[in-house]
């Protein structure tokens, strides 16, 4: 075939797809109405990662698994934003790797909210303004983010999902490298390109900001200056990347929580967290998580932090393997519950990352 023959082939699948895409809304719009008419959330982790396993396992190539997820995420961003006007809040601003990690999960379409704190973002899912709320819980190479965690204590918001975000690291200006002489950066990105500022801008001055996308906004404003932060923001303002993924640790991710009213069902590899609070006298901790290990359930994360309550008073938060309807999780939480003072499931959701 030339040229002309396959802009042709491409352009006959171009119709059949775009029909094909309008059949698929249709039956999409058509269950959104039978769930909003029942009072049910619109969103469906446990569906969107059957979907995705589905078409992964029937894919043939060239695309990547990868790509493909991305086309899918975007297709049924848009039938979401046909179903229901959605808004998710996210702790902003704009441009933030919490706001990719938010775009990611729910795609393009739907309404983003920029949230000035983790607080306004459960406030928000909370008093119904949005539908749902994306924070940052933890960061492979800086740990986790107590703020989140402590929301939890007097929040009635469930965990119905997570994103696992690679974090790459960005070195964005307007200025050649080589006449750089201001690196605008969040603290929490300096501390994980340290050496590689160290190694490659030692003569710089550093200035601390309070996010990533201030970094560029300020970067943008000013002639010699540079930012860290991600390929969004440089975008939105308008940077030139001039080094990518320049990351002390190449395997430096962050994990996101997406908030809502209500846990999803099992999908046979889930994940749930609780919170927990026992008594303050010896092995009180090990007797309370023995209960896991009676039902041979996998932690995978155990933090402590001050109730702020009474003094020398700690909740634990937990994550384990499993679903909170699943038999063996069931009856672990029921039988921790007889072991500690309070026992709070946070949500189970979907283990995808």
């Amino acid at each position: 075939m030339n040229i002309s023959e396959h802009r042709q082939a491409i352009d006959q699948l171009d119709t059949q797809i775009v029909r094909l895409l309008n059949e698929r809304t249709q039956h999409v719009l058509a269950i959104g109405d039978i769930k909003l008419k029942a009072g049910e959330e619109i969103y469906a982790p446990h569906r969107e990662r059957a979907v995705f396993e589905r078409i992964c396992q029937r894919n043939e190539g060239p695309i990547k698994n990868d790509q493909l997820r991305s086309i899918y995420r975007e297709i049924m961003s848009s039938a979401l934003a046909l179903e229901k006007t959605m808004t998710i809040a996210y702790l902003g601003p704009e441009a933030t790797f919490t706001h990719q990690a938010a775009i990611r999960r729910f795609g393009s379409s739907l309404n983003y909210a920029a949230q000035k704190t983790i607080g306004d973002v459960f406030t928000e899912v909370s008093k119904h303004r949005a539908d749902y709320g994306v924070v940052p819980v933890e960061n492979s190479t800086e740990g986790v983010v107590t703020h989140t965690l402590d929301m939890f204590v007097d929040s009635e918001l469930k965990i119905v999902s997570q994103i696992v975000l690679r974090v790459q690291q960005c070195l964005m200006s307007n200025t050649p490298r080589e006449k750089i002489k201001k690196l605008f950066v969040h603290p929490q990105s300096l501390a994980q390109c340290r050496a590689w500022i160290q190694a490659q801008l030692p003569k710089v001055e550093i200035v601390e900001t309070s996010s990533n996308a201030r970094s560029a906004e300020l970067a943008a404003a000013e002639k010699g200056a540079a930012a860290l932060g991600g390929a969004l923001a440089a975008d939105k303002y308008q940077l030139q990347i001039l080094e990518q993924d320049i990351q002390d640790n190449a395997a430096n991710a962050t994990r996101f929580l997406v908030l809502g009213r209500a846990c999803s069902p099992p999908t046979g590899d889930d994940r749930t967290s609780l919170m927990i609070s026992v008594a303050d006298k010896a092995g009180a901790l090990h007797q309370a998580i023995a209960a896991f290990r009676r039902h041979k359930i996998n932690l995978t994360k155990i933090e402590s932090r001050p109730s702020k309550r009474k003094a020398w008073e700690y909740f634990f938060f937990i994550d384990c393997a499993g679903h909170c309807q699943d038999e063996k999780v069931a009856k672990a939480i029921e039988l921790l519950g007889r072991q500690c003072n309070f026992v709070k499931i946070l949500g189970s959701y979907p283990n995808t990352e």
